[in-house]
């Protein structure tokens, strides 16, 4: 992004921005071979979606941002930028008369400040002055513990119209939950990027961390994304999921089927980085495949108790880590390929899933090769985008390669 003054600011022109930023690397980098992106480094236009002016609540003066989408010279979409990737998701539901509806659910950390990346993290001191030592679900006093903080991101979420409901104590130390108020899958991403800068920003004020590593500590439960998605029609605003009587359709059952099929392909989408994949473990309270269930928390789908008007299914297995974005337009193209092409989902679960096999790729490489393979998803993404992504991921992960941890030093330097 950039910072403008107000009165230079012209939202006709917007503002110009370097194509090459889609090949960079979470580590600075770039890709250095691709044929997705101009090598003459061209500038997009990037315009403004007026619907998502936000005021700037900790800004020390008075300031707006908003949120733009970038096109070519030509005019035409740039397709490899995240948010229009969704949105193409979201045009295919519409086509057919649908409109898709989310709810995300946000899991995050709150952490010491950490200036040495050697050092494991640590929970920060909450009011008592001490730092948790137990697992607190739920708590509302471990929650009271950063009650500072929690107002804080409220306030801050009540001025840029982040429809936050609920906000909880999760099962690791200091770790908590957000959820938002369902609605339409651009605008939630949206609030979804605003809230990792709000959270970010309100954890500063107040000498901490807010981190969404997926999985920022060794013996303490991964934070996650859950999706909640249903599709209603849009003349009626029926839920297509369900029956007048609370049974599932057929359009239910197909997406639910489109889920457990491609899924394992959108996985380095629902698990980008490679950490990701360390909070993918057995009994370490999430998804270790894409059986689903009623009510059943075990399950990588989970289909929870509710009205026939809210009928829905529950992703499980997106990280916090995921790019918003990215993360639905992954779970409802999954879906949405399931309903066209008729597919059917296995029975639902009624044990523990997690006494199951792996059904997810554990490694980053791996969960690219997935995408690779799959044809019917990288078409609906768009596959300039799938490309592009994939070899960004590549990237990174050859530059994490070059690391040796403190467990090959630990266990390898004398024993091998």
């Amino acid at each position: 992004g950039k910072f403008i003054p107000a009165e230079r600011y012209n939202e006709d022109e917007g503002i110009r921005l370097a194509e090459m930023m889609f090949s960079q690397t979470v580590t600075g980098d770039y890709v250095e071979e691709t044929n997705r992106v101009n090598p003459l480094d061209i500038d997009m236009r990037v315009l403004p979606d007026v619907n998502t002016l936000r005021i700037v609540p900790w800004a020390p003066e008075p300031t707006a941002q908003i949120i733009h989408d970038c096109f070519y010279a030509n005019g035409k979409p740039v397709n490899i930028a995240p948010r229009q990737v969704l949105k193409r998701i979201v045009e295919l539901f519409r086509k057919r008369g649908w409109q898709p509806v989310v709810a995300p659910e946000i899991e995050f950390y709150l952490v010491k400040p950490n200036t040495d990346a050697d050092y494991p993290l640590e929970p920060p001191i909450g009011r008592s002055g001490r730092q948790p030592s137990g697992r607190r679900l739920l708590s509302i006093d471990a929650v009271n513990e950063y009650e500072a903080i929690i107002e804080d991101i409220y306030d801050f979420g009540e001025a840029q119209d982040l429809h936050i409901e609920t906000l909880m104590h999760e099962d690791g130390l200091a770790q908590l939950e957000v959820n938002f108020k369902h609605g339409d899958p651009l605008n939630l991403a949206d609030q979804v990027f605003l809230f990792k800068r709000t959270a970010r920003e309100a954890a500063y004020r107040h000498g901490m961390y807010a981190t969404f590593m997926s999985k920022p500590h060794m013996n303490q439960p991964g934070s996650a994304m859950h999706l909640h998605q249903s599709v209603v029609d849009k003349d009626t605003g029926r839920n297509i999921f369900s029956t007048s009587r609370g049974k599932p359709t057929r359009l239910f059952l197909n997406y639910i089927g489109g889920l457990q099929q491609y899924t394992p392909a959108a996985m380095s989408l629902f698990a980008p980085n490679v950490n990701s994949y360390r909070r993918i473990a057995r009994y370490n309270a999430a998804p270790i495949n894409t059986h689903w269930g009623y009510d059943n928390r075990t399950a990588g789908l989970r289909v929870p108790l509710a009205t026939p008007e809210a009928m829905r299914v529950e992703n499980r297995i997106p990280g916090s880590d995921a790019n918003a974005y990215l993360a639905i337009a992954g779970s409802l193209a999954a879906g949405y390929l399931g309903i066209v092409e008729r597919i059917k989902p296995d029975d639902p679960l009624t044990t523990d899933a997690y006494e199951l096999p792996y059904g997810l790729p554990r490694d980053l490489l791996t969960a690219l090769q997935t995408l690779k393979d799959c044809k019917p998803l990288s078409r609906i993404l768009g596959e300039g985008f799938t490309e592009l992504y994939r070899q960004v991921k590549e990237t990174e992960y050859e530059t994490y390669f070059h690391v040796i941890s403190s467990w090959e030093r630990e266990f390898l330097l004398l024993n091998v």
